[in-house]
């Protein structure tokens, strides 16, 4: 059985153009609801650590330095099947080849500022969430 939670954060670029609240209503009418939200500005060592799964690909550096660039939002959501609906909704990191509709679609300006994370998978959603927040942080079911 999939999920019911995942991690999504509203990226710099978004927040910066006060796309936040667009994106927060986009994801609330396809279901999902908040179950922990912040706003912070990632340290380049946080913004490290937490895509350190990429570290080896040549898009590293420039995303450490995007996402360390100003303030962003992450946020737990939750509904059934959360990953893989949260990924559908989103569209391809691509905007140019994102479905109409989606976020990316929507709001993001090129393939590396692209409004939005989503995790990829349960365990991933999981560990990722952890990185910002702890469990008292998150709303109960």
């Amino acid at each position: 059985m999939a999920g019911r939670r995942t991690l999504t954060i509203v990226k710099p670029d978004a927040f910066a153009n006060g796309k936040a609240g667009l994106i927060l209503a986009l994801l609330e009418q396809s279901g999902f609801t908040v179950q922990a939200a912040r706003v912070m500005h990632l340290t380049t060592s946080q913004a490290a650590d937490f895509y350190a799964v990429h570290r080896e690909r040549g898009f590293f550096g420039e995303l450490v330095e995007f996402m360390s660039s100003g303030p962003c939002m992450p946020l737990v959501l939750e509904r059934d099947d959360a990953v893989a609906t949260l990924r559908t909704v989103i569209g391809a990191t691509d905007p140019a080849e994102a479905a109409e509709g989606t976020v990316r679609k929507l709001y993001a300006e090129s393939k590396g500022r692209n409004a939005i994370h989503a995790s990829d998978s349960d365990e991933n959603a999981a560990v990722e969430a952890a990185f910002f927040f702890a469990g008292a942080d998150v709303l109960a079911r």
